[in-house]
């Protein structure tokens, strides 16, 4: 091995830890977080009218749904203490969220260019302010995509799921404590492992009073492992996708962004979490906080694979975190995630049922509460159903031969689920689960072997559209579908054409129309920002900005270093790495870890080692070091002239290990090749 050379004698040439640094991001971290960039145009003003195709579908949506039961408008203003007219939120003195741009809501008639349906969604999403649940529950609703759940103890407060961002939990805080006892916060209950449930905690307490027992952290068991490396793999790509499924470049506007159906959407703000000091690993275990009797049930691999509810007895109050809320939720989510078990979410459900039957209030980590014994028992029980239903009818179907598509048009809920509010596809829909259950046991392959190996998209495009007569022939089918109402046909045509030739603006003007179209139809808000961000980007091409790394620093900074390798390993170049057999050694000096990584069969590995373990090159650096070099808070010149940082050995041998890595920025085309 070569002598020992430290950086800041004799650096190497420039780029090599640019390399390094993009090669380990972390990518998208949590594929909710998208960056806050503009497409360049939107659609024409003409394509953005609603088409009377468009009317006629929500005028039928009116006439399907029980839309003089008011009964949930009356819950969601129930306990309410003070209306939040106003929540605007900023960051580095940039206004990143502002509640009275959603107030075109509050208008009694849905606009033309939404779901009627989704529409009511919104707008009882829109119900914001500080609640009174019970005497000693409050709710912050309206401030996030989540609420904020305050519990009253003997001396303090408990915060149940303290929102997505530093800067919403704050803001929701300080409006809390202008109306409420401003006493000292002696814990925090996060429900479960998804960043708007996590992400405000430091603006509720520090890492030092979580590490001194000053302030109780209860999560359940698996919560730091999954919090902290969701989407590590799969987050570059889930989080381009997340952008179509949120909306996050759409204008908040009737014909734009008008909530997610889950609830008004994430506060882009700086992002943390605190590590637990109560891990909860067996439903019916119970811890006493400040005087709060809590009795857990553990529900793990459903809507998050780290989860539990909670019952709290001296209120005979239910939270039923996510498990449960007002809409059919996703047992596959469009940004991308492996397929959920509808079976065992279906299962928990009724398990609480049964456990917290005396529970005389109900209340969640998204939408508004329940009272009274009847309606919650009324609530779980089709709860439960919505998911068992999806998952036994498809199975039934496939067992009939028919793949997931024919599945997806054919199944159709019964009255009583279908009339029910709760269980509407707002967040999830009724298609696009049944496909994921068929997913999660058939996969992707329906047993038609034309399927089998198919043509990708830019393959066969250019075959279809010769074989359609060409690009006038498709646009002339095409406009005809237009006319009579038929978009999700126009949009197959189309998209032919698009991918055989992307600068067609006649084709890309013409999809743009049917998708909007589609996204005024959709009910779930999902689909709705999906069509709605796909004919933005086809009018004004991809956003111009990506994920900020910086607001994930104090994330990273109790990521365990283990997942940063994994996410490196992922972007080896193997067509140039196979005859590759350097091994590098990091150390970091400030944890005692050290780490070898070493490529095999164009296969990069790594693993946990001695401080001495033989290598062809070492670098030594501190885990503060690798964060700043993770977030952009280090340069280049920087980072090599760092006393925190050496190399020992030849630094061009670890250049040369560090290129064969890409460098994905999650900028690639979604609806155009």
């Amino acid at each position: 091995m070569d002598k020992s050379l430290n950086i800041s004698k004799k650096p190497p040439r420039a780029g090599s830890f640019h390399s390094f640094r993009s090669a380990v991001t972390l990518g998208c971290a949590v594929a909710l977080l998208v960056g806050c960039g503009q497409a360049q145009e939107k659609p024409d003003a003409d394509s953005l009218q609603a088409s009377v195709a468009t009317l006629d579908a929500h005028q039928k949506v009116r006439e399907s749904l029980p839309f003089d039961n008011t009964r949930d408008f009356e819950l969601a203003r129930k306990g309410l203490i003070a209306e939040a007219k106003e929540i605007d939120i900023y960051r580095d003195g940039q206004k990143i969220w502002s509640a009275e741009s959603f107030d075109f809501l509050n208008g009694a008639e849905s606009a033309q260019t939404a779901n009627p349906s989704l529409w009511r969604q919104a707008q009882l999403n829109n119900i914001r302010g500080l609640f009174e649940v019970v005497p000693g529950i409050y709710q912050l609703r309206g401030f996030d995509l989540a609420n904020m759940t305050l519990i009253e103890g003997e001396s303090g407060w408990i915060v149940v799921d303290p929102l997505t961002s530093k800067e919403s939990a704050q803001k929701a805080l300080e409006f809390a404590f202008s109306h409420l006892e401003r006493k000292p916060i002696k814990a925090i209950i996060f429900t479960h492992a998804h960043i708007d449930h996590f992400g405000g905690a430091l603006a509720v307490a520090s890492l030092e009073q979580v590490l001194t027992g000053e302030v109780a952290v209860i999560a359940p068991e698996g919560f730091m492992e999954e919090a902290t490396s969701e989407n590590i793999i799969a987050g570059i790509a889930m989080g381009r996708r997340a952008g179509l499924m949120y909306g996050s470049h759409l204008p908040v506007a009737p014909d734009g962004y008008i909530g997610s159906g889950l609830g008004k959407g994430p506060v882009m703000g700086s992002f943390g979490i605190l590590p637990p000091n109560r891990v909860i690993t067996e439903t019916g275990e119970t811890v006493t906080v400040d005087g709060i009797e809590i009795e857990f049930q553990m529900t793990p691999e459903t809507e998050s694979p780290s989860e539990f509810t909670f019952y709290l007895p001296q209120f005979n109050a239910f939270c039923g975190s996510e498990l449960v809320s007002r809409n059919m939720h996703n047992i596959y989510t469009l940004r991308g995630a492996k397929a959920r078990d509808a079976v065992r979410w279906s299962h928990y459900i009724e398990e609480a049922r049964q456990l917290f039957a005396g529970a005389d209030v109900y209340f969640a980590s998204h939408h508004w509460p329940l009272w009274g014994q009847g309606e919650i028992q009324d609530f779980l029980t089709k709860q439960r159903d919505i998911y068992r239903f999806v998952h036994d009818q498809t199975v039934r179907w496939f067992n009939m031969g028919l793949n997931a598509e024919e599945i997806a048009e054919r199944i159709e809920l019964p009255p009583s689920l279908a009339q029910n509010w709760s269980t509407r596809g707002y967040h999830g829909s009724l298609k696009h689960n049944a496909k994921a259950v068929y997913q999660f046991y058939l996969g992707w392959y329906d047993g038609n072997p034309a399927n089998l190996d198919p043509l990708s998209a830019e393959q066969s495009a250019s075959k279809y559209v010769r074989l359609m007569g060409g690009a006038e022939g498709v646009i002339t089918a095409a406009k005809a579908a237009i006319d009579e109402g038929e978009y999700r046909w126009a949009a197959e045509l189309l998209n032919h054409l698009v991918f055989a030739d992307a600068d067609n603006k006649d084709a890309k003007a013409l999809l743009a129309k049917a998708y909007t179209q589609l996204g005024y139809q959709a009910e779930a808000g999902s689909w709705r920002n999906s069509y709605l961000v796909a004919a933005q980007e086809l009018a004004g091409g991809m956003p111009d900005k990506g994920v900020d790394l910086n607001t994930m620093r104090d994330v990273l900074a109790q990521t365990s270093v283990d997942k940063f390798f994994q996410s490196l390993a992922v972007r080896l170049k193997a067509e140039e790495a196979d005859e590759v057999t350097t091994k590098v050694r990091i150390s970091f000096s400030d944890l005692d870890q050290h780490y070898l990584l070493w490529i095999e069969n164009a296969v990069m590995h790594f693993k946990a080692v001695d401080a001495d373990a033989s290598s062809d090159v070492g670098v030594v650096l501190t885990r503060p070091l690798l964060v700043d070099m993770l977030t952009g808070q280090l340069g280049i010149q920087q980072t090599l002239f760092s006393d925190n940082l050496d190399v020992q050995g030849n630094p061009l041998t670890l250049i040369d290990f560090l290129l064969l890595f890409e460098q994905p920025d999650g900028k690639f085309n979604l609806v155009t090749p």
